[in-house]
């Protein structure tokens, strides 16, 4: 990239260069199991970090994870509240996340991190999501919504997820864990892993295959990871990962119209689309102790992404997609004559994150200073191919084949931050600081025209906390929300500029976590954002490829709230089994447009939609958990996940339009049974699930024509630990 490699590549060794020199202690000599310190950023930093955050923030643990026998992202990411995790495909994929009432789909408004590094291919050019790794081998989940997500970025107007993998153990041992079902289910995973002396290193991977929500679908996946932690000298340690996925599926993009959904919700015509991608991630993290006060944590991390989708419609309105082409003629000729089109995407991912902590006692005060910053690059290789036949994976020939799109997308983002925690006793005050620096270039090949645009952002944030009352923490918090523009929304095809600038909000929040009495965990804010010029699709009704544009003045405000409750610490038993109560509720009271627009489905374009509800955009969402273990290793829970009904388009109109893409979607209420027993000192636990317990059929989207939600899924497997 013409303005990048050399700052870049300068910052990089520069960097590497002064790992050794930053810890100032001599090797040590140490048995097996005994490394120090795993080197990695901290988000959160697990239950134990949440009292020095500086707003809202959840973690959803192992053992949540492990109770309620997770099958998708979606029902872990239920279980905190603030987050509406929409299903897709019924594999949870390609994961669609609002916060706070904004819009879900490919989770644009929400910044996934694994072990505090991006996850997503492009996060500044492109923050689609379009693949997820399994979330049953991460052994953790934080969430932030506060102001303590400017030391992240580039999205701050929604959330941060970020996943935890495990460290390896300290003696060796590992799982592995088989699963079947119903829907040509089934999965096997494993891990294993050990420490040794300094070193420790711990091996997972994962096969699983299923069918998706509709016929003629079929999901496959593998992940595969190697983490190796070493302690280099007493106050060194440094973290290495490499990690795989791909995905070979099965798979549509378009929905059903009106009609195709009364005749059977679970149809799927499109039997010649296909879904592949592959993933190759490589980090390496350094953390130095530079005296007994300070420290620096350095990262380098790269990603490789590679999605080829091979499909004959975009959404419900086409049928299918090479309708215009003579020898196609519609729907009857879909398997025969019809072409198709492949959107094929690649990207690079890499960049450098250092971080420097430094903690002062200033009489009266406690003050810890964390400084950071950031160089990131990104380039995307994107090309848009028709072909022929229903089953073409090459360029075609006739009218509708051949190279429709040929682009080459370049992002260098450069960041930094200042955020200092002034401690007082039992108040806190944490205000921050961030910049972005990013800068944009395209390259369109079809017709050789180059175009370059920049844009700079200051975001700043506060946060105060108090800890005066017995377990508990009170917080408040104000920080600007930012989200950049894509590359194709601040340049377009012709290399001129588009004048859409970036996301912009301002998000309040007040609230509390902890625990209120022996037994009883409770987390609930009131929350507040709002946009200056929140960014929507020109057409809600358009899918997740089209034309953004600024919305105006919007408005979301609401309380979230969760408890969990533990009868046997509550009442301070001695009985051998506890009846538990998980729960997580988010009110979004108001999700509305508040400045001057007029809506852009087609016929309505000089209907005003101020004052109405934004797309997607529940009133409400909880999620309910009962459970009952014992200490014989028994372990059940019912869930019940209720998602309140919403609009899908901006006029907020309520009968289901003939291309299935527009109308209200209902209220769902959708209940999920785990079942788990732990045969003694064995390290075998049988597994049981259900999930829709009751069968029910209900929509979940409409934005590229209507999608149900998974059926009845039972679920029977073995996990053995050793």
């Amino acid at each position: 990239m013409s303005r990048y490699p050399f700052g870049l590549i300068g910052f990089f060794m520069s960097s590497v260069a002064a790992l050794p020199a930053l810890a100032q202690s001599a090797p040590s000599e140490r048995a097996a199991g005994t490394v120090s310190e795993v080197a990695e950023i901290v988000v959160v930093g697990g239950r134990q970090g949440l009292n020095r955050i500086p707003g809202s923030a959840s973690v959803v643990d192992g053992e949540d994870l492990r109770r309620s026998q997770i099958f998708t992202v979606n029902d872990a990411l239920r279980k905190v509240p603030g987050l509406f995790p929409r299903e897709e495909e019924g594999g949870g994929l390609r994961p669609n996340v609002g916060v706070r009432g904004l819009n879900p789909t490919r989770s644009t408004k929400t910044l996934f991190l694994e072990d505090g590094l991006p996850l997503a291919f492009a996060p500044y050019g492109d923050n689609a999501t379009y693949f997820h790794p399994s979330v049953t081998q991460y052994q953790r989940i934080e969430v932030l919504k506060g102001s303590g997500q400017i030391a992240f970025g580039p999205n701050t107007v929604g959330g941060i997820i970020n996943y935890i993998t495990p460290t390896p153990p300290t003696q060796p041992g590992g799982t592995v864990m088989l699963r079947a079902g119903n829907r040509d289910f089934y999965e096997a995973e494993a891990s294993v892993g050990g420490t040794v002396g300094d070193t420790g290193l711990l091996f997972t991977g994962q096969r699983r295959e299923t069918d998706g929500t509709r016929r003629n679908i079929h999901l496959r996946t593998n992940d595969a990871s190697i983490k190796i932690v070493r302690s280099l000298t007493e106050g060194q340690s440094l973290t290495a990962k490499l990690s795989w996925h791909d995905e070979d599926s099965d798979v549509p993009y378009s929905g059903l119209t009106r009609a195709e959904y009364a005749a059977d919700p679970r149809a799927n015509p499109f039997t010649n689309d296909e879904f592949r991608t592959r993933r190759a991630g490589a980090s390496l993290v350094h953390k130095a102790a530079l005296n007994d006060n300070d420290d620096v944590t350095t990262a380098l991390y790269g990603t490789w992404f590679d999605r080829d989708w091979w499909r004959q419609s975009s959404n419900s309105a086409q049928r299918p997609n090479d309708s215009s082409d003579p020898r196609c003629a519609g729907m009857a000729n879909l398997n025969t004559t019809c072409g198709n089109e492949g959107r094929l995407r690649t990207y690079y991912t890499y960049g450098v994150d250092s971080r420097l902590t430094l903690r002062r006692d200033l009489g009266s005060l406690d003050s810890e200073t964390t400084i950071g910053v950031r160089a990131h690059g990104e380039e995307q290789e994107r090309r848009q191919v028709h072909g022929d036949t229903p089953n073409a994976r090459t360029a075609g020939t006739s009218v509708n084949g051949g190279l429709r799109e040929d682009n080459r997308r370049e992002v260098a983002a450069y960041s930094g931050f200042i955020q200092n925690r002034f401690g007082m006793g039992t108040f806190a005050v944490t205000p921050g600081l961030r910049v972005e620096n990013i800068n944009y270039d395209r390259f369109n090949r079809l017709n050789n025209t180059k175009g370059e645009s920049d844009l700079t952002a200051w975001i700043p944030g506060i946060g105060v906390s108090y800890t005066g009352i017995a377990d508990t923490t009170l917080f408040a918090g104000l920080h600007r929300g930012f989200a950049p523009p894509r590359v194709e929304d601040i340049i377009n095809a012709t290399g001129g500029s588009v004048d859409l600038g970036p996301e912009k909000s301002w998000s309040y929040e007040l609230g509390l976590r902890g625990q209120i009495q022996p037994g009883v965990t409770l987390e609930a804010s009131l929350f507040r954002m709002d946009f200056d010029n929140q960014i929507v699709p020109s057409s809600v009704a358009g899918g997740a490829g089209a034309t953004l544009t600024s919305a105006g003045k919007t408005l979301h405000q609401g309380l979230e709230a969760s408890v969990q409750v533990n009868s046997r610490d509550l009442l301070s038993s001695q009985q051998p089994y506890a009846v538990t109560l998980s729960a997580a509720w988010t009110w979004v009271a108001d999700a509305e447009y508040r400045g001057t627009r007029f809506s852009n489905l087609s016929g309505f374009t000089a209907v005003s939609v101020r004052g109405n509800r934004l797309p997607y955009a529940p009133e409400n969402i909880a999620t309910l958990g009962l459970g009952f273990t014992h200490d014989a290793g028994f372990d059940a829970l019912v869930e019940w996940v209720h998602t309140g009904s919403m609009f899908t388009d901006d006029i907020n109109s309520v009968p289901v339009s003939a291309n299935g893409q527009q109308g209200r979607i209902g209220q769902a209420n959708i209940f999920n049974l785990s079942l788990s027993q732990t045969v003694g000192d064995s390290g075998v636990t049988a597994l049981f699930t259900v999930k829709n317990l009751f069968d029910r059929t209900y929509v979940v989207d409409r934005s590229r024509g209507t999608i149900p939600g998974a059926p009845r899924l039972i679920q029977a497997g073995v996990r053995y630990s050793f």
